[in-house]
């Protein structure tokens, strides 16, 4: 996210609006710092007063200060960056000595295969979008991709020299989620990267073939070459070590270790010593945590070296695992094997050898908080949704002694974020100085997407709204609150603006101090009246209002458009069209504007989504991708129900004015699907969830349904065991959803004179 996963809980990696309003406790607000950003990801402060913000597509910009509503392009890295679902620029850091060398280190999703002689971008089309065509499929086949940890440096006007030092490239991707996450650099001046284990989210991944269309069968089976076989040998159970399982490479011997699913720790003298990708004979010196799904955000927990990590689940639990020893023994939190402190079930069906081994053994370290996705709330009075889905999205310490934050905030503890709930919570400490995880409170709710949190020089939580394209703060003191009537218009524009909505709920602010910037200069020098006049010619300006009290100050933006937008048209599809996974979907549409009359195709700009919506009003988005032009074609995606592909257009004109969104929503084909047994009391798999048989689901025609059937099962004190299915194939197969009602049995018999053993326990 994104940070998630599509077809369960997703960062994606893109949130859906708020649900509720937004709650914060008493004496705090939240203002938009930073706007106008293009799917922001991450944000670092640097000791100049300059903020460096990571967008998605691959540009890092820079802002001079807060106050600066103007960002410089730092560096463009588009044509390396797979910007495509949770795939992107995800992870930003600067040098701890970025004051005198002016490193910032990048890490993305790499639009290029391992090996492959083939230049980046190595996904896209004749327009230069990055794409994942069908066949393969993204979330059947896959796009096979691989990431990169790099170093830029500034050359002395400030902004990149132009030359990428691949510090790392490696991170055999398949599936277009669980991705790269964080670059950050930890208290022992090393830096730490994670990684997502880029398995396959519809279904349980070991690096079996997941196409059930063999049509779709153009990506080489095992394309990562995961053992016991070779590239272009789909792997099968109990013997395998692909997919998720990747994850746990660190536990077999004999092959090449991966870093997928890891969070690795590069020493600062090794880090200055590089100057080309990492060898992997060096993997296993350097992997500091693995066994994890998608350790989209971590930390450090001040005055230690105590890694903090939210790893965001699959079907049903969310983890924060502490990494107590990160410059000294490897730990292994689980995953796939487990989720949560328990086994996960539909791994567990498999019986694969190294979860296996690894329920045996018990090393697994068990996650310091969890929370499932079907609890209605964490804490009492969160005002969280129960959105059937989470994903925890951000990691923060608030370091005691802090300030501004009042009691109980300042005598420290961890923040951490959801990106699907909208929702902040606060984990204070507890006698023995860590987070209390018998104390979770509410803190925020109704939060927009939050995709990273970092606790600011001044002392605020800042947030980095991915869908809204902004940068937020929630702290104490003034808020600045700024409107403008009108906002636009035609030239010349005699705007009123009111300021004096503006407050301080906090205590002891005294007076407020107006100071208004409305020439758009960056001098707040144009007024000191609470609600000031001002005329603007054509084009488009952001008005600023600052207000200051005791307690501080706070900026309220307001955009004046002094122009006539642009009116978008979109001519297909037309909103009645319905859709099943795989069918290619053709979108077209065009925009006039006053002024400049029909606009050219580079100022029409596309984005495709899927909504999807576990339970009624509460919804979650996943950008597919973002196009620009008159239109094309794209596959729909194969995802799981309930779900509706939603096709945007926004046009821009001359002066920068952008037209409202043109939205069309598609709903999907579907079809009800019946999985029974033979016999009663046996628990079938399907998809990421596992149900008592029978039971009826409803699916999109033509996505990829992947059912397991346990071997072996008592009941009753009987052992039964798996005779077939009734379409004829393996315990563990994929069906492709049909356009019309069918039921899938799995036969069972009982296995004379034998018995086995309970359940197994969690770790």
């Amino acid at each position: 996210m994104f940070p998630g996963q599509p077809g369960t809980t997703n960062v994606g990696i893109q949130a859906a609006a708020a649900a509720v309003a937004l709650t914060l406790p008493a004496g705090f607000h939240e203002s938009v710092v930073l706007s106008g950003l293009t799917y922001p990801t991450s944000i670092a402060f640097a000791s100049d007063g300059r903020v460096f913000v990571a967008e998605k597509r691959g540009t890092i910009k820079v802002f001079d200060s807060l106050d600066d509503p103007t960002p410089t392009i730092y560096a463009d890295l588009r044509s390396n960056v797979y910007d495509y679902w949770d795939r992107g620029l995800l992870g930003l850091a600067l040098d701890p000595n970025f004051a005198s060398n002016g490193n910032v280190y990048a890490l993305y999703t790499y639009n290029h295969m391992l090996g492959d002689v083939s230049p980046a971008p190595y996904w896209h089309d004749a327009a230069g979008n990055d794409v994942c065509p069908t066949p393969p499929g993204a979330a059947k086949d896959g796009c096979v991709a691989s990431a990169r940890l790099s170093r830029l440096t500034a050359n002395p006007n400030g902004v990149w020299d132009g030359t990428e030092h691949v510090l790392i490239e490696d991170w055999c991707q398949v599936h277009p989620s669980h991705s790269i996450g964080t670059v950050a650099f930890g208290p022992d001046g090393a830096l730490y990267v994670g990684a997502g284990d880029s398995a396959g989210f519809n279904t349980t991944d070991y690096g079996q073939d997941l196409s059930a269309d063999p049509a779709d069968d153009v990506t080489p089976d095992n394309p990562c070459g995961d053992p016991p076989s070779p590239v272009g040998t789909a792997l099968s159970a109990p013997t395998a070590e692909g997919g998720a399982l990747r994850a746990q490479d660190l536990r077999t011997s004999g092959d090449q270790a991966g870093l997928d699913g890891t969070i690795i720790r590069i020493d600062s003298t090794t880090l200055a010593a590089l100057a080309a990708p990492l060898d992997p004979s060096q993997y296993t010196g350097i992997v500091a945590a693995y066994g994890l799904r998608n350790p989209f955000r971590f930390t450090f927990r001040p005055g230690t070296n105590e890694l903090w990590v939210g790893d965001v689940g699959w079907s049903t639990i969310e983890e924060l695992n502490r990494l107590t020893v990160p410059t000294g023994a490897t730990e292994n939190f689980g995953w796939p094997c487990y989720e949560g402190p328990g086994p996960q079930p539909q791994y567990d069906l498999k019986d694969l050898t190294i979860c296996e081994n690894l329920f045996g053994d018990h090393t697994a370290v068990s996650p310091y908080y969890t929370y499932t996705h079907a609890a209605s709330s964490l804490a009492t009075g969160d005002n969280c949704p129960n959105a059937s889905g989470s994903v925890v999205s951000g990691v923060a310490f608030y370091p005691a002694g802090g300030t501004p934050f009042p009691a109980p905030y300042s005598a420290g503890g961890l923040f951490f974020g959801d990106y699907a709930r909208n929702c902040i919570w606060f984990m204070p400490n507890g006698g023995d100085g860590l987070p209390d995880p018998t104390a979770v409170k509410a803190f925020a709710s109704g939060v927009s997407g939050p995709v990273e949190l970092n606790v600011g020089p001044d002392g605020g939580l800042y947030y980095v709204s991915l869908n809204s394209g902004t940068v937020r703060r929630i702290t104490v003191g003034p808020k600045a609150v700024a409107t403008a009537t009108p906002s636009s218009g035609l030239p010349p524009l005699q705007v009123q603006f009111t300021g004096s909505g503006s407050n301080d709920p906090a205590p002891g602010g005294g007076p407020i101090n107006f100071a208004w910037d409305l020439d758009a200069d960056g001098q707040f020098d144009d007024s000191a009246l609470p609600d000031p006049t001002w005329s603007y010619p054509a084009g488009t300006k952001t008005a600023r209002l600052m207000v200051s009290d005791l307690n501080g100050s706070d900026i309220a933006n307001v955009v004046i458009v002094a122009d006539t937008p642009p009116v978008a048209t979109v001519s297909s599809p037309v909103s009645s069209l319905t859709w099943s996974a795989g069918q290619s979907i053709t979108f077209a549409g065009s925009a006039t504007d006053a002024e400049d009359g029909a606009e050219p195709v580079g100022r029409l700009s596309w984005t495709i989504r899927i909504k999807h919506c576990p339970t009624a009003g509460n919804c979650h988005n996943h950008n597919l991708q973002t196009l620009t032009g008159t239109g094309g074609t794209f596959a729909a995606p194969d995802h799981e129900y309930p779900s509706e592909l939603e096709i945007e257009l926004v046009a821009t004109d001359a002066l920068g004015v952008t037209s409202a969104p043109v939205v069309r929503t598609l709903l999907p084909k579907t079809v009800k699907l019946t999985f029974a047994t033979t016999l009663g009391g046996i628990t079938l798999g399907v998809g990421s969830i596992s149900r008592l048989a029978p039971f009826t689901q409803t699916d999109i025609v033509g996505s990829g349904v992947q059912v397991s059937a346990p071997r072996t099962v008592t009941v009753g004190g009987k052992l039964l065991y798996f005779r077939g299915w009734s379409d004829g194939k393996a315990a563990t197969h994929t069906i492709t959803a049909p356009t019309t009602a069918r039921t899938f049995t799995a036969t069972y018999a009982v296995h004379p004179g034998r018995r086995i053993g309970p359940p197994r326990g969690g770790r």
